[in-house]
């Protein structure tokens, strides 16, 4: 809820049907305990650990990490505090199509163990955007390195800002007080323990949103009446209408959530330096694969509770919307609202859910500083100083440091803007679809090289710039607008929710216009009678068309533009699937491993050989 709201709420006589969440004692001490974990971890790591101070141990944990600590720490990482709190809205308002989005990570897993990890490990690969220089040039990684910088500083206010926007809420306490020592915790347990701080603190922060979730999902339903009631109201209120209609402007539909879904976690998971650094932290790759697929099961039963929460909170306000009686102001503020109608009352519990949400939150945060020292120390410190390892560790410490200071400092911005989850989601579309698709272009297409690459790149973040900004105006004009699906307020009494019914006559809410009604000449999130344009088409597109952007420009330009001797790449750096057809030994021959002729037949083939490798 906003402030405005939950002051509001406070004012109102509490009925006996009406959950406060407010914290006490025993909240107090379940959040501090999962903050003093977490900085337990790091003194450990930091202090007590007897492993070596050098960027090895510091970045990859010395190569000898565990696979299911790291598939923990992977499902931990995808989740921040944002989606905890906006995916239950979003099926709450929109339906169940996002399950599609969750569902897709089935196919992923098959494309993260045979074409991506692969290459990965037979490369000896610790940074993925080092593959990019090895594959096509250093300009293509330093690109895609800004990219990533970029996002960093883009996203990471908003991971911390969120949840201590919550805790403010139940607390009392000034936002950039909560905000400023929380990010300073997560800063000194990332800063002193590297990567195993970050996996083991992953571990203990993964159990406290699992627990969260499942609990949520168990006492919302008992709150709403049962599983079958659960499953009714749904279908009655067409929350469970999948849509597979082909048409690209409708929101969220089975076509969009399984193409984003693919290419969202295929390049989140596969291609962004916050897990590859984890993947590659396994000693082997059979080790990766085992992590992989734990992971995966875990993501999808954690995605699911997460995503079914938004059936339940739907069916507890059947025919009572507290957006309609005035009692939430926006969809994003649903599930706060929710946690205290199911278990305010119950002590310990407030507690539990906003740690879960600094949990998710605090994993995030955690994984991405620690992947963004390393990438600034080797992309954009080591050039420019002698490398020793004390010189390497305190500068990567440097920049965990300097960057958790930005955190709190871009608090304050953040808190101006009023849809700043939207607006995430949209920028990050723009250069997106361009990082997986390089990646994907270099392991499937051995024609392309670096010019295709670098200019494909540029084509693509341009192009969705413009589609983007187009997009947006047509929001901002009327033409695009996305209505949620229909709920009343004509059960309250009914279900004896009176504290809705308080709401209504206590807030001077007014009862909106049928949403199903589609104005003329508009694209709504189901539908449009508009005539079709690509700046109508839902933002779950984005990444997708970015991506096809890449490889509809680099392609065509490779073979309009020469490759350069440096375009010649060993045929590891292809996916193993892509190998079989190159028809190239692996690896060049050596002069000691030929049988035992003449020294001239063995300089001829050892010619022919390392020539084929690179004649393709």
């Amino acid at each position: 809820m906003s402030g405005t709201t939950a002051t509001t709420l406070l004012s109102e006589p509490v009925t006996k049907s009406e959950d406060v969440l407010t914290f006490g004692l025993i909240d107090y001490v379940v959040f501090t305990l999962m903050l003093s974990s977490s900085a337990g971890i790091g003194v450990y790591f930091g202090f007590f650990s007897k492993a070596k101070n050098t960027t090895e141990e510091y970045l990859r944990g010395g190569k000898k990490m565990k696979p299911i600590p790291i598939a923990i720490s992977l499902v931990s990482s995808q989740l921040s505090g944002v989606a905890i709190m906006s995916i239950p809205a979003e099926n709450y308002t929109y339906g169940f199509n996002f399950i599609f989005i969750v569902l897709s990570m089935v196919a992923v897993l098959p494309i993260l163990i045979f074409v991506i990890v692969p290459v990965f490990y037979d490369n000896n690969v610790t940074n993925c955007y080092e593959y990019l220089e090895m594959r096509f040039n250093k300009r293509t990684r330093q690109l895609i390195t800004g990219t990533f910088v970029m996002n960093q500083f883009l996203m990471l206010p908003v991971f911390m800002f969120v949840p201590s926007l919550a805790f403010s809420q139940v607390t009392g306490l000034n936002i950039h007080l909560i905000n400023t020592v929380v990010s300073s915790i997560c800063v000194f347990y990332t800063m002193l323990g590297g990567i195993k701080a970050v996996v083991w603190t992953d571990v203990v922060q993964a159990g406290v949103m699992l627990f969260s979730v499942v609990l949520v999902g168990i006492l919302g339903t008992q709150r709403a009446g049962g599983l079958g009631t659960v499953l009714d109201y749904a279908s009655e209120g067409g929350r469970f209408n999948f849509d597979f209609r082909m048409d690209p402007r409708i929101r969220l539909s089975f076509w969009s959530g399984i193409s984003s879904g693919l290419l969202m976690w295929t390049g989140k998971i596969g291609l962004d330096q916050c897990c590859v650094q984890r993947i590659v932290s396994l000693p082997s790759y059979p080790q990766a694969k085992k992590c992989l697929t734990v992971s995966t099961i875990g993501f999808i039963i954690i995605m699911f509770f997460n995503c079914f929460a938004g059936i339940i909170m739907f069916a507890r306000y059947f025919g009572c919307d507290p957006m309609k009686a005035g009692l939430v102001s926006k969809p994003d503020k649903m599930m706060p609202f929710f946690i205290q109608d199911i278990m305010g009352n119950l002590m310990g519990m407030p507690g539990v859910f906003i740690s879960c949400v600094f949990s998710a939150s605090l994993s995030s945060l955690s994984a991405n500083l620690n992947s963004l020292a390393g990438v600034a120390y080797f992309d954009y410190i080591k050039p420019y100083i002698r490398h020793t390892e004390a010189r390497a560790n305190a500068s990567m410490k440097l920049v965990v440091a300097a960057m958790g200071a930005y955190c709190i400092v871009g608090g304050f911005i953040v808190e101006n803007f009023s849809s700043i989850l939207q607006t995430m989601w949209t920028v990050t579309g723009i250069n997106y679809g361009a990082v997986v698709g390089i990646f994907l272009l270099g392991m499937f297409v051995p024609r392309c090289n670096s010019k295709g690459a670098v200019s494909g790149i540029i084509f693509s973040v341009l192009v969705m710039l413009w589609i983007i900004i187009n997009g947006q105006m047509n929001f901002k004009s009327g033409l695009v607008k996305y209505e949620i699906l229909p709920n009343g307020l004509d059960q309250c009494e009914a279900r004896d929710l009176h504290w809705n019914l308080d709401g209504i006559s206590t807030t001077n809410s007014t009862i909106s216009a049928d949403p199903t009604a589609i104005p003329v000449e508009r694209t709504t999130a189901f539908g449009s009678n508009r005539d079709f344009s690509i700046y109508d088409i839902s933002f779950y597109w984005y990444k997708v068309l970015g991506a096809i952007l890449v490889f509809l420009w680099a392609i065509p330009m490779s073979y309009i533009c020469p490759s350069d001797e440096a375009d010649k790449k060993d045929p590891k750096l292809f996916s193993p699937f892509v190998r079989k057809f190159l028809k190239m030994i692996p690896t060049e021959l050596e002069f000691d491993e030929l049988p035992q002729k003449d020294p001239d037949h063995k300089l001829e083939i050892i010619e022919k050989v390392n020539g084929a490798n690179h004649d393709y």
